[in-house]
Formats: structure tokens, C-alpha cells, sequence
């Protein structure tokens, strides 16, 4: 279980954590943003005493490099403690690395095979973002430049054992970051949402919920990045979304992150931008007689839709839509600068990594040709 401090000034809480988990403390962060907005001199102040490593620069789409790097630097100065001081990408290189410290051999074994992690270091999380849930839960997604491969892996071991999540930090976010991040949000929930499973309605509510606070006040935040009150939904969205709370009773195989990481595997694309295009285009194309229902329940809730089921289904869609295109983020493939030469290779790769006989509607390989074509260009 991840303990939670969340709110402003939550960082005070920082320096009697790591002390609960030992003295020797490998920092990891990304390129500069925590040196621009004076948070990382607030965490070195709350590290005094402490024996810091730092391991800096980690890559939104979170490279194999970074993680065998920290888990040299782990084993080197032997490391207690890994305080991951970012976004989702940071936290979850950071739990890559506290599952590698613990392997003496190639980190991408326990992408590949989860099962091979007995053991993982302690992670603290301080969280800067509002996008992908890393900061509540045991996923973690890397990328392998040399086989193009970007997989997700998971481990209750490298769950954070602690999160300090403070929305002001969020504020110096781009505005692109803050609508991808928005985006990627969406995404998780509609993954358990749309689920084989469909009695179970709390998880749906809580889905629907979350979805209409970040629709809510995701164009607040952009309109005005210093709104806490934004700030503060987003995140706490963030980390609801993908906690595990919308999955209760859902199981199954998620349909757009599979194909997203294919994408970013070749050409190394923002996560939630890539989500935001696809995602559409995906759920216009599983939507039939026997999948209305579930859009019908979205509809109804999120929007007060009325009409014929397939009426409100498809206006769910085009609603669901109007919001992704309205954010400051590319639309399609081809302003990604993707073209179609690889799709039919990402397809392929899809079904390896990925059952998708358990997804809400099962996808072939035509059918994920079909999305990302679909994908290529917004009209």
C-alpha cells in the first residue's frame, strides 16, 4: 500500500520518510523542469544529512539505458532508498530501478517476465504532473531503443511506499504537458471502463466521475496554469484514475495503450498525445449493436444525452472526441510526422505482446491497421 501526502506543503513530510527507509538515497529526475521551478533545491534542503546520488536527465518515454544505470549506481554506493522526483516517466524508471538493484543481470529480463522480481527497493515518489497514475500503483512502462520495443510490466513490489503529491508543482507545466497528461488520464479510464465486464457499476461511476473532472477542469488549468483548484482535481484524477479503483471486478486487456506503445516505440511520441489520437478513432470503431450499451451508460452520465441508443452512442463519440481536438496537442499521426510504413509491423506487434482476445471488443491485425489509418489524419 502507498501512504499519501497530498496537498500544498505536503513536501515537509519528505525528510521523516526517507529516514524511515534509510540514509543512502538515489535521486532520480528528469531534464531540468525541477531545477526551474525550485523544487529540487527544496528536496536537496529536505535531504541534509542524507547521502544523495542523483541520477538526472531520464527520458519522457523512459529508456533501458536509465534504468541499468541506476541499478549500477544502486549496487555501487548501495542504495536504500529511491526518491523519484517527477512526472510518470521519472517514477516509473525510478521503480524499474528499484526492482533492478535487487537482479544481477539485465533489467529488460523483468520487463519481459515480472515474475523474475523477488525484491525491490523502497521508492518515494514526489509527484509533478498529473498524467499517469505512477505514483499509487506497480506499473511501470520502459522503453528498449535497441529492439524498438516499449512494454509496461507490473509488480505489487515496486508499488511507492510513499507519494507526496503537492498540485503547486504542477503549475509550471506547459500547456501541451498539461493536456497530454489530461489525456492520458482519459485514457486509463476508458481502458476499465470498457470492459467484458459490465455489472459492475461502482467501478463505472467512479470512471464516469473522473472523467468529468478532468473535462472539467483540464481547459481551467490551461486557461489559467496557476489555479489550484485545477491543479488540485487533475491530480488527485491522475492518481484515482489508475490506482486501481476503476478496475475493480473489470479484468480483461486494455485495446489503445497496447497499440500507443508501438507508436512511441518507433518514433518516441508524448504517451498522452498519442493516446489522444488513437483513442477516438478506436472507440468508433468497436462501437456495434452488442458494445452500445456501454456507450449509451457513458452518454447518459457524462453528457445527459437523450435519443436512440445508437443516437447517444455516437454522440458519446463525437463529444468524446470535440474535447481531445480541442486541446494545444497534435491530432494526428501525420503531424507526429507517421506515415503508414511501419503500421502493419506495429500491428504484428501488438498481438505479440498483447492477448487482445480478452480486450472489449477483440482486435485483429486488420482491425489495428484500420485504427492507426484512421489515425493518420484529423478531417
Amino acid at each position: 500500500m502507498t501512504r499519501l501526502h497530498f496537498g500544498k506543503g505536503q513536501l515537509s513530510n519528505l525528510k521523516s520518510e526517507v529516514k524511515a527507509l534509510g540514509t543512502n538515497v538515489l535521486l532520480v529526475y528528469g531534464k531540468s523542469a525541477i531545477k526551474k521551478n525550485g523544487l529540487y533545491e527544496e528536496v536537496i534542503q529536505q535531504l541534509d544529512g542524507f547521502n544523495v546520488v542523483e541520477l538526472p536527465n531520464i527520458d519522457p518515454n523512459p529508456r533501458l539505458e536509465s534504468v541499468i544505470a541506476g541499478q549500477q549506481l544502486c549496487k555501487t554506493y548501495a542504495i536504500d532508498v529511491v526518491l523519484a522526483v517527477g512526472g510518470g516517466s521519472v517514477i516509473d524508471c525510478s521503480k524499474a530501478i528499484a526492482a533492478a538493484s535487487c537482479y544481477d543481470k539485465n533489467p529488460w529480463d523483468l520487463v519481459l517476465n515480472p515474475k523474475l522480481i523477488k525484491k525491490a527497493l523502497p521508492v518515494v515518489a514526489c509527484l509533478t504532473n498529473a498524467a499517469t497514475g505512477s505514483e499509487m500503483n506497480g506499473s511501470s512502462v520502459i522503453s528498449n531503443l535497441k529492439s524498438q520495443e516499449k512494454l509496461g510490466f507490473n509488480s505489487h513490489l515496486m508499488k511507492p511506499t510513499v507519494s507526496i503529491c503537492d498540485p503547486s508543482w504542477s503549475m509550471s507545466l506547459s500547456a501541451y504537458q498539461t493536456a497530454a497528461g489530461a489525456a492520458d488520464i482519459m485514457s486509463h479510464v476508458f481502458e476499465n471502463y470498457f470492459s467484458q465486464v459490465t455489472d459492475s457499476m461502482v467501478s463505472d461511476l467512479l470512471s464516469i466521475g473522473i472523467l468529468e473532472t478532468v473535462m472539467t477542469y483540464c481547459p481551467i488549468a490551461l486557461e489559467n496554469p496557476t489555479d489550484y483548484e485545477a491543479r488540485a482535481n487533475l491530480m488527485w484524477a491522475s492518481t484515482m484514475g489508475l490506482n486501481g479503483l476503476t478496475g475493480v471486478g473489470k479484468g480483461g486487456a486494455w485495446s489503445c495503450h497496447p497499440i500507443e506503445h508501438e507508436l512511441s516505440a518507433f518514433y518516441d511520441i508524448t504517451h498522452g498525445t498519442g493516446l489522444a489520437i488513437i483513442t477516438p478513432h478506436w472507440m468508433r470503431h468497436i462501437l456495434s449493436e452488442t458494445t452500445v450499451a456501454r456507450f449509451v451508460l457513458l452518454g447518459k452520465k457524462l453528457f445527459s444525452l437523450k435519443g436512440s441508443n445508437m443516437e447517444i452512442a455516437k454522440k458519446t463519440n463525437d463529444r468524446i472526441e470535440a474535447f481531445l481536438r480541442s486541446l494545444p496537442i497534435e491530432k494526428s499521426l501525420e503531424e507526429c510526422h507517421i506515415d503508414d510504413s511501419l503500421f502493419d509491423t506495429m500491428a504484428q506487434r501488438v498481438l505479440m505482446h498483447k492477448d487482445l482476445s480478452k480486450a472489449f471488443v477483440e482486435l485483429s491485425h486488420s482491425d489495428i491497421v484500420n485504427i492507426l489509418e484512421k489515425s493518420l489524419q484529423w478531417n
